[in-house]
């Protein structure tokens, strides 16, 4: 996460949406960094505790912008980052399973240690459902993410690709696809509406 008081911004980070790229691009102009463990906080949390804290002590209200992604990819990066070689021989690797077999182990009931990755939707909005971001970004349209920030920043601001996963084969069956549908229709539901909005989805929110 990354709190930006002169563009009067938040980044809250998704995992697995492209944010080393926004962190590696903006963290230089950032009045706080949130790094390691801390790097994810969710939009819940900031909303009920770091938003509070910054109001009362910084008198600033950040803006929070993310960035979602269509759901089968990012649990497709995340298995592919599992993969690697530095996490062979540990109970988060992935390097000995079907990319099949990892959707159906993220949406079972008790997810293995290797498929505990949460979801996008959770990570993004409250209990009941209500998206804790003012703006939204969808993943396959950077375009619209690079506009918003050149705006906010006054200048180009320049992202790079960082962190890629390696790219091994990650199939999917039809059936497989069919239940992840099931499991994440919220995530889904979000992602589709983002995309309606052209990329950028804007919410209001206090």
């Amino acid at each position: 996460m990354l709190i930006f008081s002169a563009q009067n911004l938040a980044f809250i980070a998704v995992p697995k949406t492209g944010t080393t790229a926004v962190e590696m691009a903006l963290k230089g102009r950032a009045d706080v960094i949130f790094t390691k463990r801390r790097k994810h906080i969710t939009a819940q949390r900031f909303h009920t505790r770091v938003a509070p804290f910054l109001k009362e002590e910084f008198g600033i209200a950040p803006e929070r912008f993310a960035v979602i992604r269509e759901p089968e990819a990012q649990i497709r990066s995340w298995y592919r980052y599992r993969a690697r070689q530095a996490k062979a021989g540990s109970a988060f690797s992935t390097g000995d399973i079907s990319f099949d077999r990892f959707v159906r182990d993220v949406i079972s009931d008790d997810p293995p240690a290797y498929a505990g990755i949460g979801s996008q939707f959770a990570f993004l909005t409250s209990g009941t459902g209500e998206v804790l971001v003012h703006h939204l970004f969808a993943h396959e349209m950077p375009e619209r993410l690079g506009a918003f920030l050149d705006d906010r920043f006054g200048q180009p601001i320049e992202l790079k690709a960082r962190n890629v996963s390696p790219l091994i084969p990650a199939d999917l069956e039809p059936g497989t696809l069919k239940l992840l549908k099931a499991a994440r229709a919220s995530e889904y539901d979000l992602h589709a509406r983002v995309l309606d909005a052209g990329g950028h989805l804007v919410s209001a929110l206090p």
